[in-house]
């Protein structure tokens, strides 16, 4: 029964990886057809983010209620409902109240299932999970291209897609009797424990570091994809198809590597796969910045890629290590939301800056934030291990 469960469970982060980047290839068609400016996106990115940055702060006293599989049912049922609403929107408007649930109901799910992950199954199943969001990750704009390129447009994209929610969200309810059965067997489902408050926690060894490793990886991670491109056409005069290409190839780097790190896992702990992503990640960047021709820069942006395949992963699969069972799900739900935070805030900074200056200050950028996750996630090691956990 575990096993069945952990390919439901499976099936699940194929459905968070759908709709994560379906805006961005969807938004073109979206804006002509509603004569929208550009910005909106923007807008609606921004109301999505926050949305799952409350449901993430919320999901232990959530999760505590109702329980791991409850959430994910209601979770995912929140954003098949959003989705399919967005294939049925007719204006910008509809678009904006749509986006409370999807926000929302990406977070909680989010966070019960990888504390549930990481508190009942081996660290391997938290790559491999993370690879298959990356299989939804890139299932997404794929179907929506389909459509954008033939009948029924960007509404039949999502009203797709949305059906495709709304047949795992039966799958997830008729497995609900399995989710309690399993919690049984293994004794706990993750979701017991005190709960705490904020500043309670921040008074927990580790805790701060902890959180900051968060919000600086994923601030890396969303500004290495979003500002690519940019850099490789502005600084080093890659042409935009060039540079796609390029880009296309840190993603792969992502889902392959988290992929090939679930057998490493097998023989390395979380805290070496961090370590050695973080190295890797360090080549890569190096690889940038020499102008030595596309070849280093081929080797670099797949080597930036791979070296952030292990690190969310096995970050996340430690919580229950760090901070101890009974807090695990209030640390999920933080340091989910720390994560949120930095792959909101962090990237327009950079927008800003090469506004300002230059985007030759992109590979600078990224080791900046790199720096403060290996300081973050070594304190962070530090004091637990102090404490004794």
């Amino acid at each position: 029964m575990i096993t069945l469960l952990l390919l439901i469970i499976y099936l699940s982060f194929i459905s968070l990886g759908l709709p994560d980047s379906l805006l961005g290839s969807a938004w073109p068609a979206m804006r002509a057809d509603m004569a929208l400016p550009v910005s909106y996106a923007g807008i609606l990115s921004f109301i999505i983010t926050a949305g799952t940055i409350v449901s993430s702060l919320l999901s232990e006293k959530v999760i505590k209620r109702f329980g791991t599989g409850a959430v994910t049912v209601v979770s995912v049922t929140m954003t098949a409902v959003a989705l399919l609403g967005f294939s049925l929107s007719p204006g910008f408007v509809w678009l904006c109240f749509l986006a409370v649930p999807l926000g929302l109901g990406a977070g909680s799910v989010d966070a019960a299932l990888n504390n549930f992950v990481a508190l009942h199954y081996k660290a391997s199943h938290m790559s491999w999970l993370h690879c298959f969001w990356g299989v939804g990750a890139t299932a997404g704009p794929v179907i929506m291209s389909f459509f954008l390129t033939g009948a029924g447009g960007w509404k039949m994209g999502y009203r797709t897609i949305g059906v495709i929610q709304a047949c795992l969200v039966i799958i997830l309810f008729i497995s609900l009797p399995l989710w309690k059965k399993v919690g049984s067997e293994i004794k706990s489902d993750g979701t017991a424990g005190e709960s705490r408050r904020f500043g309670d926690m921040l008074r927990i060894p580790g805790a701060k570091p902890a959180f900051i490793t968060f919000f600086s990886y994923c601030a890396l991670e969303a500004a290495a994809g979003l500002w690519g491109s940019s850099y490789l056409v502005g600084n080093r005069g890659i042409s935009p198809d060039t540079a796609a290409k390029l880009i296309s190839l840190y993603y792969f780097g992502i889902t392959v590597g988290r992929f090939l790190s679930g057998f490493v896992t097998m023989k390395l702990s979380n805290k070496t796969l961090i370590r050695l992503g973080e190295g890797i990640i360090v080549a890569g960047l190096a690889c940038t910045l020499l102008p030595w021709g596309n070849t280093l820069l081929i080797a670099g942006f797949l080597l930036i890629g791979v070296g952030c395949a292990p690190i969310f992963p096995c970050m996340l699969h430690e919580t229950p290590n760090r901070f101890g069972k009974e807090l695990s799900q209030a640390f999920m739900g933080m340091q989910m939301a720390f994560a949120y935070i930095g792959s909101t805030l962090m990237p327009p900074l950079f927008g800003l800056l090469a506004q300002g200056f230059s985007f030759a200050l992109y590979p600078f950028y990224l080791m900046a934030l790199l720096a403060i996750m290996v300081l973050a996630s070594e304190k962070t090691n530090l004091s637990v291990l102090k404490a004794g956990n």
